[in-house]
């Protein structure tokens, strides 16, 4: 094993430079989400140099390719590696010669980096084909950032037929460089998102006896929703309800005739994702009845939860430990962020991690979406290490 890391650790340094230099191109150049024609065809060129990759478009912005190892003893699995692509609406702060040069879009999550760490990956995965059996499934994904996401349609399309094992990495800002953060079941959270329109009866400020305050009811309503975490839901279940946009009036002499809620439910629990929405309503009902106005409420369900499978993830972490170290494989805590590479779970046993991006004494501390966000590029190595050592393993000959 010791041999097999050196010669690891060797094929990832020589890939180095070029992962940082793909990272820093996709920077420059963001794409939103189902807009990634540039971004997808960068993937492509890069792909079509490193050998006999079999590169395909299932949607006009992605790009999967499909890798066979050499190995004799063959085992016939498959496994798929995931990386998404697109930007996200963030003006960039950041005063980099690499910055990005897409007025209003900015990649502030990372998916620059996860892109680079895939083809990374690729290219040495490519290298030592005669080391492992069965497939590499290679998933560039658009569209993760942009509700319904780029996964479940890429699933549809049939990228996950016949995968035995699925995995995907984000970069962590919170996570310091040089670990990589797991955790076996939940690991983040299925993020829905609802509306809530209150109409009542438009009038002038100064006689609000003759009106149906709108505003006045939608406070009561931001209020009151939060009963639903405080009061109604078991406190052992984490649930987040947040209310992110309120939107009403035009003057201040003028009391508007409606007034826009909107905002965002977190759950892990299937039973409670189930009730919440029930719950609001009846509160939302309740106010806007209570006081003469009308309402009303939509609410969407976004991505499943990301539950990772607790067996591959062990088997994960026992690779990782030699691969990196025991110390450098942490555990870390479910969040409340949502990610759609769930609907790959769906299909196939499927394990998504952290690569550690954080790194203070550089000064990268900014959290996700934030215009001033980045990576340490030291992190980009371990990302494609991590994707190298795990399809070595889980793919090794049999024999």
């Amino acid at each position: 094993m010791a041999a097999d890391i050196r010669l690891l650790d060797e094929r990832v340094a020589a890939v180095r430079d070029d992962v940082i230099g793909w990272r820093r191109h996709l920077h420059q150049h963001p794409e939103l989400s189902f807009q990634e024609f540039r971004t997808s065809e960068f993937v492509r060129q890069t792909l079509a140099a490193f050998g006999p990759f079999e590169i395909s478009s299932p949607t006009p912005t992605s790009v999967v390719a499909r890798l066979t190892g050499a190995a004799t003893s063959g085992g016939g699995q498959v496994l798929a590696l995931r990386a998404d692509m697109d930007a996200l609406p963030v003006q960039e702060e950041n005063q980099f010669e690499f910055a990005s040069r897409q007025p209003g879009v900015m990649h502030a999550c990372g998916h620059d980096g996860h892109t680079a760490m895939l083809l990374g990956a690729a290219r040495v995965l490519c290298e030592l084909r005669h080391l492992w059996a069965g497939e590499v499934r290679f998933i560039f994904q658009h569209a993760e950032e942009l509700f319904p996401g780029g996964a479940e349609e890429l699933v549809r399309a049939g990228v996950m037929d016949g995968v035995d094992f699925v995995l995907g990495a984000h970069l962590w800002a919170p996570l310091e460089c040089g670990y990589i953060g797991l955790a076996a079941g939940p690991l983040m959270a299925a993020p829905d998102v609802f509306s809530i329109t209150v109409v009542g009866q438009g009038g002038h400020a100064g006689y609000p006896h003759q009106t149906v305050d709108s505003i006045a009811i939608a406070a009561q309503i931001i209020t009151n929703l939060q009963h639903v975490v405080s009061r109604q839901a078991n406190p052992l279940q984490p649930l987040v309800v947040s209310v992110t946009k309120v939107a009403a009036g035009t003057a201040d002499n003028i009391i508007p005739g409606s007034a826009e809620i909107v905002g965002t439910v977190r759950s892990f629990d299937p039973s409670l994702r189930d009730q919440v929405p029930v719950w609001m309503e009846r509160i939302v009902k309740g106010i806007t009845e209570a006081h003469g106005g009308s309402f009303r409420f939509d609410y969407r369900r976004g991505y499943r939860p990301v539950v990772n499978e607790p067996e591959l993830t062990e088997r994960l972490r026992a690779i990782w430990a030699q691969a990196f170290g025991a110390d450098r494989v942490v555990e870390v805590e479910p969040s409340m962020g949502g990610e759609d590479f769930s609907a790959y779970q769906q299909k196939a046993p499927g394990t998504f991690f952290y690569v550690g991006a954080r790194n203070e004494a550089k000064g990268i501390a900014h959290p996700h979406h934030h215009p001033r966000f980045t990576v340490d590029e030291d992190a980009l190595a371990v990302g494609v290490k991590a994707f190298v050592s795990a399809a070595l393993e889980l793919l090794a000959p049999r024999g």
